[in-house]
């Protein structure tokens, strides 16, 4: 698979992914939700840690400013490791279902550490009002944004039995979590390298035909 095919579905996934989380911040308060079905809604939410909303400053004794700042920058780490995964994979013509996995997580955490970079300094909040693009008074600085968030499957969305022991009574819901395009693309790559491992860490067909051929040509010269 060629660098420009690769290029081209980063691009596509980055575009859908900001122009969906600029629509949903510019148009949307905080917390504010519509239903599309009665099992996907969209749900305005923000997030400003890691997945599933968990914080460094949980974790460790940092303030939660200093945990917000180390991860922005792990993340940065983290996407410029990625990057040059896609870029050797892509120069050593591994298999297509590698580099497409891979494609699609890079777009994913790029997408989501643009939110994580910039979107604290060019839009205000969210709290009771809609938010407004190059604000005058931003909510964060650089590296202090918060990931927008807006996909929501309440799939099943019920209460436990009474009888069920110490959850009986108490609402379930399922898929509880709340997420966005870069999310899906990260999901659905590592899910492609989990389901179609050999796939993806097989040699390609390109380098398998020139593997072959390479070996009649040296089975060829050794007759002769």
């Amino acid at each position: 698979m060629s660098l420009k095919k690769s290029v081209l579905i980063i691009a596509v996934l980055l575009l859908i992914d900001q122009v969906s989380k600029f629509y949903i911040k510019t148009h949307f308060v905080l917390g504010e939700s519509v239903d599309v079905f009665s099992w996907f809604k969209i749900l305005f939410i923000e997030n400003s840690g890691a997945a599933w909303g968990a914080k460094l400053s949980d974790f460790l004794p940092v303030s939660e400013s200093t945990g917000k700042l180390i991860l922005t920058v792990f993340r940065l780490f983290a996407v410029a490791g990625i990057g040059y995964w896609l870029y050797d994979s892509i120069k050593k013509k591994s298999s297509k279902t590698l580099i497409v996995a891979v494609s699609l997580i890079f777009a994913g955490a790029l997408g989501n550490i643009i939110d994580s970079v910039f979107y604290g300094m060019i839009f205000n909040d969210s709290y009771q009002q809609v938010a407004t693009v190059f604000s005058d008074e931003p909510y964060g600085d650089m590296f202090y944004g918060k990931v927008v968030d807006m996909l929501y499957f309440p799939i099943i969305n019920t209460t436990w039995p009474e009888w069920v022991p110490y959850f009986g009574g108490s609402d379930f819901r399922f898929f509880e979590p709340v997420f966005n395009i870069a999310d899906m693309a990260i999901s659905t790559g590592v899910g492609i390298l989990i389901v179609f491992n050999k796939r993806a860490f097989g040699k390609s067909k390109e380098t398998q035909t020139d593997t072959w051929a390479d070996y009649v040509a040296r089975t060829e010269s050794e007759k002769e």
